[in-house]
């Protein structure tokens, strides 16, 4: 979820009055009648409360702060009726301020997830195929884990990675991700009859585009929802040589199994 911030810093031309480190200063100088205690109260250094005052002095052409004389109490400083004002005037300021940022982070927070879908668009990768889904389950083996990503549309991709990089993206059930696989790794089956296959993973598609090339062809495919409620529309691109093209009769409309092995699936996160 995205979270906004920010703070005031009161400039005057080129010069920096500061921010609220320095109006915290001049408010426990006035509390306490002392800039010891004061710089204490606020974590300061004597030296820095003091060259902070003094430029504080100096941009405001008139002091800020002024020693009282030395008495009973040994004496101590005030804060001038401008310094005061400017406490006043600051702390309005903030308050708005505040107010200001709080509506800022609630635009944020309604626009959240479009904010993590611009996020996802600028992914750029060398894999022509993105998939993007949530973990649905994580099974773990001796070296490698399986772990099964579900697509918008219902459809169930299975990437097996090592042991290592599932701690590492801290890939668990209800994590974002995204799949990568490259198009060559895409192959095609077609055909009512039954077939036993050792690739993991078997997506029911369609063809909309063949991009013809001098030896291969770009196959676009629309992955076929399994949740018929879905209204995702994902696409998959499979690399195969025309010879492959003209062997399944390959045509818009036409419909096909993609396949690809687990091994061939590269996690990230989104």
């Amino acid at each position: 979820m995205l979270e906004l911030d920010g703070t005031i810093w009161l400039r005057a031309g080129d010069n920096n009055w500061g921010g609220r480190g320095r109006i915290a200063l001049l408010a426990a100088i006035g509390q306490t009648g002392s800039i010891t205690a004061g710089a204490k109260a606020v974590g300061l250094s004597y030296k820095a409360a003091w060259d902070a005052i003094d430029t504080m002095n100096n941009l405001a052409g008139e002091p800020l702060v002024v020693r009282t004389a030395g008495g009973k109490g040994g004496g101590g400083s005030v804060l001038t009726p401008r310094a005061q004002r400017l406490i006043d005037g600051f702390r309005v300021l903030e308050a708005e301020h505040r107010r200001f940022v709080e509506r800022l982070d609630a635009a944020a927070e309604a626009a959240s997830e479009d904010a993590n879908l611009l996020r996802r668009l600028m992914l750029r990768t060398s894999a022509r195929n993105a998939l993007f889904g949530t973990v649905e389950a994580v099974v773990s083996g001796a070296v490698n884990d399986v772990v099964t990503l579900r697509l918008p549309g219902g459809q169930a991709v299975a990437a097996t990675i090592t042991q290592e990089s599932t701690h590492a993206l801290g890939l668990t059930p209800g994590v974002q991700a995204v799949a990568l696989i490259k198009a060559p790794a895409v192959m095609l089956l077609r055909g009512a009859g039954e077939w036993r296959l050792s690739a993991e993973n078997q997506l029911p598609c369609v063809v909309t585009e063949i991009r013809e090339g001098a030896v291969q062809s770009e196959v676009r495919l629309r992955l076929l929802e399994a949740n018929a409620s879905s209204a995702a529309d994902t696409v998959l691109v499979a690399m195969l040589s025309r010879l492959a093209v003209e062997t399944l009769a390959l045509a818009e409309g036409v419909e096909a199994v993609a396949v690809f092995e687990a091994s061939n699936v590269i996690l990230g996160l989104v």
